[in-house]
């Protein structure tokens, strides 16, 4: 026997963190709310964040953050909800946390604490949350409102909010669903790639660096114009580590990314201090660089002089090998794909979109929030406060 079609004012379809906040957010509006998610539990992407610790937010974040083609799109909503405001909503929940580095914020405890908030939130503002709940179809009546078919029964509701989220990560439910309901619908869709992701690069490519797997380095990683300072990462497959995956996000498919592979030392008082050294040229570099770096990078790079004694150092070699340490060009073959990456670039083209409310400016109704639109941020909190921000902005709105 089927069953009647529920009536709600609002359905979201995502449980994760925009689909949560906003959720909270349009119930204590006063709206009838129900959030669909189909994976067994909510906010798996929180859960898994932080190393379990979820790293929450930024208190740097700003819309320099982000990439977009239209970068201009996430002004609106992040001015109007600021990661003091998301902190304050922690705070109120007594969650201890604290900054590991450049602004990131982290649990003291468990990111379960979160998604536990957000679930809270959500109750008591009398939203219904179901999960192992997957929607089979999407159709506008015509009085205007949405007709969802799923896997518990139907619904009806006057606003339809997508927060489904991006392609990375599909061993932990992500698919392409929201794509294809913007599509659907009539909506652009941006050019979509892995981001937040390890490099790959050839065995010719890696040049015995594939050996040192493990070794990890301060560094800055340059990338069309975006420069990161952070740790880099050596891999079996190629290059990790914050630095490198900040710079992923700008890579292009025939694009390089520039290292500085020893950003604080100074090469010209180096030569000044060991000119009268006995110790060899490698010997020296490894009391500032790690040792197993400095022996493959000199045997690729430097092999004629790297077991040279300092004082015996041609100046001409010396500049060679120490320009190079410092603009180090990687051309990388591709990346680890959507099933390392943290998160997606492009998605539902924010011109499509009201910055003010995440509305579809051709479909009254429907709105697009958190990862599955356009827009992506830096590693450290930014995606999270974008979500909180996003999915604030439609709750404020349905």
């Amino acid at each position: 026997m089927k069953l009647p079609t529920k009536t709600f004012d609002v359905v979201i379809i995502g449980g994760g963190a925009a689909g949560l906040m906003c959720a909270a957010v349009a119930g204590k509006r006063g709206r009838s709310v129900v959030l669909l998610e189909h994976a067994e539990k909510l906010g798996k992407k929180i859960l898994i964040s932080g190393g379990g610790r979820c790293n929450f937010t930024n208190i740097n974040t700003s819309p320099a953050n982000y990439l977009s083609e239209n970068p201009h799109f996430c002004k609106s909503a992040l001015s109007r909800y600021t990661a003091q405001d998301f902190i304050a909503l922690v705070e109120k929940h007594g969650i201890g946390y604290h900054e590991k580095t450049l602004g990131q914020l982290f649990c003291d405890d468990s990111s379960r604490q979160i998604v536990k908030m957000l679930e809270s939130e959500c109750q008591s503002a009398g939203a219904e949350l179901r999960v192992q709940t997957s929607v089979e179809e999407v159709q506008r009546t015509a009085h205007d409102t949405f007709f969802i078919e799923t896997s518990e029964g139907s619904l009806e509701a006057a606003s339809l909010v997508i927060a489904t989220g991006g392609l990375s990560i599909p061993k932990m439910g992500a698919t392409d669903f929201g794509h294809r309901i913007a599509q659907q619908f009539g909506l652009r869709l941006t050019p979509m790639k892995p981001a937040l992701v390890p490099i790959t690069m050839t065995e010719s490519a890696q040049q015995g660096f594939g050996d040192i797997s493990g070794v990890s380095l301060d560094a800055v990683a340059e990338c069309a114009g975006a420069a990161f300072r952070e740790h880099i990462l050596f891999t079996h497959r190629g290059l990790s580590g914050p630095a490198i995956l900040q710079a992923s996000s700008y890579l292009s498919a025939q694009g390089t990314i520039t290292l500085n592979t020893a950003p604080t030392l100074d090469f010209t008082s180096l030569w000044q201090t060991q000119r009268s050294s006995k110790t060899t040229l490698k010997n020296v570099l490894a009391q500032h660089l790690p040792k197993r770096f400095v022996e493959t990078f000199c045997t690729v790079y430097a092999a004629d002089i790297a077991d040279t004694p300092f004082s015996n150092l041609p100046l001409k070699s010396y500049t060679a090998l120490t320009e190079r340490l410092q603009a180090w060009e990687i051309t990388p073959n591709g990346t680890e794909g959507y099933a390392k990456a943290e998160v997606t670039v492009g998605g539902v083209d924010t011109n499509e979109l009201s910055s003010k409310t995440m509305e579809s400016k051709k479909v009254r109704g429907l709105y697009f929030i958190g990862e599955v639109a356009d827009v992506t941020g830096w590693l450290g909190g930014y995606n999270f406060q974008w979500a909180w921000a996003s999915g604030v902005a439609a709750g404020q709105a349905v």
